[in-house]
């Protein structure tokens, strides 16, 4: 055996222990579920469990094994081409977004079935020695995507569970998700953060989307970072300030869509159960210390207006993140919930990752020299710069594993249903 036959074996054997570990967790998260749930789509941007489940494995028949066997390949069902495509548009058409909940077959079980399916497929494919590392990298780019609708499928739930009259919960409430005792968090505290030319962005080794690369060059000024991020005492202040209702703070689309949509509050804050908000616990008391979650692009930056701040560019909070270890509080703690920031010393960054997504000033758009992946996989991610802000971090919802500094998240200025928090900073004085 070559030497470079010996690394494709090995390769294939993590890729293997990966699969099998990822798509047994998919499982878990939906293990209990009342197919009726699974089935229901609460608006169009968020999807059923059922079509989640379905739509990652779709994905693995579509670009490894029929891109393996070609027009050999015999599909589970010839109609999934279709009703479980998402976006990509060269491979064929899709069923529109806003109708997923209304296919009511396949059922449950069948969509379970052919996960079972494409594991079986998936499993014998990957028991080859001769792996090409093209097919590795599509297989590992596959696990991600897994990983990604993992997320969504439960910031999805926790939209559609919040509509029910009787607020179900997704799990119990763990007991380790702390409710502080009422009263005024403490002060918040700033970093400071060289500037100065600065590379950011993925390098050539290692697992990262197309829309992280190329690893480029850009100048940063000197600026400060809130040690940690804001939080629900924080907003309730903005709140009670009159925020919602004062247009100099807002940017005027974002004022616009306030008015329409009658904000006054995060998301999940109950204006007719006040102190209340639903959470993948049910109903629960809003921890003041906790930070403030499900916040839109809009309510953030007015805010930070309103606290005489501003939000980070994305290549500031990447200068700032990259110098730390990726660990936070991940789905795998089972808390699902944005916990509170433990006392640290002065001048540290905390909650950076796995607490809540943090909203950037910067537009979603490719970095300098961007390419994307060839062929439908290109529409992956850069078909969607455009009118996209760029979040960073991960939240309390995301798998360990998936993110890292240079990982770009990218949703609509109005997106509030994931985790989305609020991380403050600054210009420095001269």
């Amino acid at each position: 055996m070559t030497a470079t036959t010996g690394f494709l074996t090995a390769q294939a054997a993590r890729l293997a222990d990966d699969y099998r570990r990822l798509r047994a967790t998919t499982r878990t998260l939906v293990d209990g579920l009342d197919p009726e749930v699974a089935a229901l789509q609460s608006m169009p941007w968020a999807s059923p469990a059922k079509w989640h489940l379905a739509h990652t494995s779709w994905f693995f028949e579509q670009f490894v094994l029929r891109a393996v066997r070609g027009p050999a390949h015999v599909p589970f069902d010839d109609r999934y081409a279709t009703i479980f495509n998402s976006y990509y548009e060269q491979v064929g058409s899709a069923w529109p977004r806003e109708q997923r909940g209304l296919l009511a077959r396949p059922d449950l079980a069948t969509v379970r079935r052919y996960r079972e399916w494409t594991d079986d497929h998936m499993l014998a494919l990957l028991g080859d020695d001769c792996l090409p590392r093209a097919l590795a990298e599509r297989i590992e780019l596959g696990l991600h995507h897994e990983q990604q609708h993992q997320e969504l499928l439960l910031t999805d739930l926790k939209h559609l569970l919040s509509l029910q009259p009787d607020a179900p919960a997704y799990r119990a409430r763990p007991e380790s998700v702390r409710i502080a005792p009422q009263g005024r968090p403490s002060r918040l505290r700033w970093a400071s953060c060289p500037g100065g030319l600065q590379k950011f962005g993925a390098g050539a080794a290692g697992f990262a989307f197309d829309a992280e690369r190329p690893r480029h060059q850009r100048w940063l000024d000197p600026f400060l970072l809130g040690e940690r991020l804001v939080t629900n005492a924080e907003f309730r202040q903005f709140i009670e300030d009159g925020g919602y209702q004062r247009p100099a703070l807002w940017l005027s689309e974002g004022w616009s869509v306030r008015t329409q949509q009658g904000w006054t509050a995060p998301l999940y804050w109950r204006g007719d159960q006040p102190g209340l908000h639903f959470t993948l616990g049910g109903l629960q008391p809003i921890d003041p210390d906790a930070p403030v979650v499900h916040v839109s692009f809009y309510e953030a930056d007015a805010y930070a207006r309103w606290a005489g701040a501003r939000l980070p560019t994305e290549f500031e909070w990447e200068a700032a993140a990259s110098q730390l270890p990726v660990r936070g509080p991940f789905v795998e703690s089972n808390l699902l919930a944005a916990p509170a920031a433990p006392p640290g010393p002065s001048g540290r960054l905390q909650q950076v990752y796995g607490v809540a997504w943090q909203w950037t000033r910067s537009a979603y758009e490719p970095y300098p020299g961007f390419e994307p992946l060839p062929g439908a996989l290109g529409e992956y991610n850069g078909k969607f710069m455009a009118n996209q802000y760029v979040l960073r971090g991960g939240s309390c919802v995301t798998p360990e594993g998936h993110v890292r500094a240079t990982y770009r998240n990218f949703f609509n200025a109005d997106a509030r249903w994931q985790f989305t928090g609020i991380r403050l900073a600054k210009d420095c004085r001269k």
